[in-house]
């Protein structure tokens, strides 16, 4: 099955990947490799630079037992002009799974229409990044204790940002205690998205206001690639900047998180607080695609 939004799934389907996560974890952590995916082969295709999601996917299917055929647009035909569709069934020709990151939104579900073989949307433009949004909320479970009822801030580019638009799905179908959008004001969370939400939530650019209650601060960099001009960025680069002064209002007990790559929006400072957990989340991000691919292929579920 493809994985190319959010809205594709349950409440039970996350709650199964999470659970199938947790197995992957435990037994990479006793140092068991699997082969379940043995034989199988997996297409990186990356029309835009990554470093975390390529390599965590790539990982993955690694530790699963299979293998994998990395792309990316500047050493392939994509780079003579070649379309979407037909580097997709290229690719597909090949492989047996395939995961997508695309400069437009939509591109991934353009691809798995033409695909005959599952499509991981690993980022369509500033639509959404489902895969990041489930490493998020396993991280969330496993420092949190739990994924319902919690208060969430997220602070930066709301607009551009999609990782923050997949979460922003998962937290309102899991039921959050509280959502705050902190941002510039033309950054703001999509309008179309914030009518979907049925938990509470304040939008505003004021995070002093609402970081005593909250139990997670999600950060997101100011996007340049996503802005038409450099004035426009420049305006707003520098808009919200987390340091150990920032956390002085915090909870103990909250957690940092962040999807990566960082520019200034974090301080270097933060890293040695125990709440900073985004080196962690960055770890989950291979046990949670493992249990994407392996699903994705047919694998049963071992975590029962």
């Amino acid at each position: 099955m493809s994985l190319v939004s959010i809205d594709q799934l349950t409440v039970d389907d996350v709650v199964r990947i999470l659970e199938q996560a947790e197995h992957w974890e435990y037994l990479l952590d006793k140092g068991v490799k699997s082969n379940v995916l043995s034989g199988k082969i997996l297409g990186n295709i990356f029309y835009e630079p990554s470093s975390r999601t390529s390599s965590s996917f790539h990982a993955a299917m690694l530790n699963l037992g299979g293998s994998v055929i990395p792309i990316t647009a500047t050493a392939s035909s994509i780079a003579k002009g070649e379309t979407l569709e037909d580097t997709v069934r290229t690719m597909a020709s090949y492989c047996d799974i395939l995961v997508l990151r695309h400069p437009e939104g939509g591109a991934a579900k353009s691809a798995a229409s033409c695909s005959p073989v599952p499509v991981i949307n690993a980022g369509d433009g500033i639509c959404e990044h489902p895969t990041q949004a489930l490493l998020d909320l396993y991280t969330i479970k496993k420092l949190i204790g739990k994924v319902e009822n919690v208060t969430i801030t997220m602070v930066g580019d709301l607009r551009h940002g999609r990782t923050v638009h997949s979460l922003t799905k998962l937290l309102n179908m899991f039921g959050a205690k509280q959502l705050h959008f902190i941002s510039p004001e033309s950054l703001q969370m999509p309008a179309g998205l914030i009518e979907q939400l049925k938990v509470p939530y304040t939008i505003s650019n004021n995070l002093a206001s609402v970081i005593s209650t909250s139990d997670v601060l999600y950060v997101t960099r100011v996007q340049k690639e996503r802005f038409s001009s450099l004035e426009e960025y420049e305006l707003v680069k520098n808009a919200f900047i987390i340091t150990p002064t920032t956390l002085l209002a915090a909870k103990n007990d909250m957690i940092v998180m962040h999807p990566l790559p960082r520019t200034t929006e974090i301080h270097p400072d933060v890293d040695s607080d125990p709440r900073a957990a985004y080196f962690k989340q960055m770890r989950h991000g291979v046990f949670v695609r493992m249990a994407i691919l392996a699903s994705s292929l047919g694998v049963p579920d071992y975590s029962k």
